[in-house]
């Protein structure tokens, strides 16, 4: 009898709430309606959210009425649900798995309950919370074969496929429509541009989609991998595209296919010497948000980037300085790159602005970076490296322009013995690395403290003891 009350008490709880999101949702509908007709580039981020909150209202509903409606089929029953092993439900839905499949954490999901968790760029595991290494989902070949098995031997019935959501697939077919435009007239490739650069800014959902097939991310660049003279891109077509790039490449799950698409790297090579500054700066940024993954910068790399990156930084463009500065920091942290990137001319680039104090904030991380690889300090020793760094710690106020300087200071030193003299005179003199021992960043008080105390002579007797 009690539990035939709570029973009751339940579904009439769910009841309250079902009418409660029925009513949320229909205010929601009604002002998207309202406003639809006169939205403008300002107000869609607001319409955008609206839709979304519409989207999740309708997912909310969907699982409330399913729970509700009775069992059609007469086969599957309370008490064998009650039996089914925890393994064989999905976490995120807390229903029977249709297709589990494993992620890098190593949990199982529900293909589809997963796939929307990382369509909304969430990057851990909704269970351990641990952030995934990539978002390939592998079959769980095992526990659906379990699942099978468990159903029959119970006379349950198999979970039906979850249905796509209405909204999805309105967004798909939209992409869609406008990504075949992209191969007609120029007329039409840059209007379909234009909305799609305004939907991938606004929609983390759209972003996504982009995600499911590298045949949306080759068509979208097309239009930029035909060959033909600068003088016949278009400019405004050419910082629409890149800037959908950009976009899409923010999602992490897109990272590595935008970077695996054929010709888009190539593409992104060709914007950093376009005639136009904003294209510049995303393309750049493009290459900074794709080197996130170590696989990508290596293929960034392979094509030709630092050359150009470095050529824009020469050039010293205010408005690009930091998203070219940024990503060839980021770049450089692979090995190889370092090697490139000294090849291609990078410490006299580099060595310059700060020598000349422009750009140093942006500069001098790079340089740091450098100072890892033995040909590249061998060409600042030609530069005077030791006595630019030494005045640029005394005259600057930044803790991490100090820490950038010691930092190079510190590979310099220990692969150069000529130049422990003139540190150890600077120290005598004005106490710059005890200075930063007492009050630089923590990485620069180690820094300096192991160069302290080898110019001081107290490294052997630190062995010794």
């Amino acid at each position: 009898m009690a539990e035939k009350n709570e029973a009751v008490e339940s579904d009439q709880n769910v009841a309250v709430t079902v009418t409660e999101l029925k009513e949320e949702l229909r205010r929601i509908v009604q002002s998207i309606v309202e406003d639809s007709s006169s939205i403008d580039e300002e107000d869609e981020v607001r319409f955008t959210e609206r839709v979304q909150k519409a989207n999740e209202i309708l997912q909310d509903l969907r699982v409330l009425i399913e729970g509700r409606k009775p069992n059609n089929g007469g086969t599957t029953t309370s008490s064998s649900m009650a039996s089914c092993p925890q393994e064989f439900v999905c976490p995120l839905s807390n229903k029977l798995m249709r297709d589990p499949v494993i992620i890098s954490s190593g949990q199982t999901y529900d293909r589809y309950m997963i796939q929307q968790w990382l369509k909304s760029e969430k990057r851990t595991c909704p269970k351990t919370e641990e952030v995934l290494t990539h978002t390939i989902l592998t079959p769980n070949h095992l526990i659906k074969e379990l699942i099978t098995q468990w159903c029959k031997d119970n006379n349950v019935e198999l979970p039906k496929q979850s249905d796509e959501n209405p909204l999805i697939k309105a967004d798909r077919a939209h992409l869609i429509d406008q990504i075949s435009k992209l191969s007609a007239t120029l007329s039409d490739q840059k209007e379909a541009a234009r909305r799609l650069r305004s939907l991938t800014r606004t929609s983390s959902s759209f972003r996504a989609l982009f995600g499911e097939s590298d045949e949306y991310i080759r068509q979208l660049v097309i239009p930029l991998s035909v060959f033909k003279p600068e003088s016949e891109i278009d400019d405004e077509l050419q910082e629409d595209l890149i800037t959908i790039l950009l976009n899409i490449s923010i999602h992490e799950s897109n990272k590595k296919l935008v970077a695996e698409t054929p010709r888009v790297i190539l593409v992104l090579i060709d914007a950093l010497r376009s005639k136009k500054v904003e294209t510049r700066c995303n393309a750049a940024a493009t290459l900074f948000t794709l080197s996130v993954i170590d696989s990508n910068k290596a293929l960034i790399g392979e094509a030709g980037a630092l050359k150009p990156l470095f050529e824009l930084l020469e050039e010293g463009q205010p408005l690009a300085i930091h998203d070219v500065a940024s990503a060839i920091f980021k770049l450089c942290m692979a090995h190889e790159n370092r090697s490139r990137a000294v090849k291609f001319g990078a410490v006299k680039v580099v060595f310059k602005k700060i020598a000349n104090r422009v750009h140093v904030e942006e500069s001098l991380p790079i340089l740091d970076m450098l100072s890892n690889n033995r040909r590249a300090i061998e060409e600042m020793h030609d530069f005077g490296a030791v006595s630019v760094l030494i005045a640029l710690m005394k005259e600057s106020s930044s803790e991490q322009e100090k820490e950038n300087c010691i930092a190079t200071l510190y590979n310099i030193c220990y692969n150069d013995r000529t130049k422990w003299k003139e540190l150890r005179d600077e120290e005598k003199a004005y106490k710059i690395l005890s200075e930063l021992v007492q009050n630089g960043t923590k990485r620069a008080k180690r820094k300096a403290g192991e160069l302290r105390d080898r110019v001081c002579g107290s490294v052997n007797r630190t062995h010794t003891t």
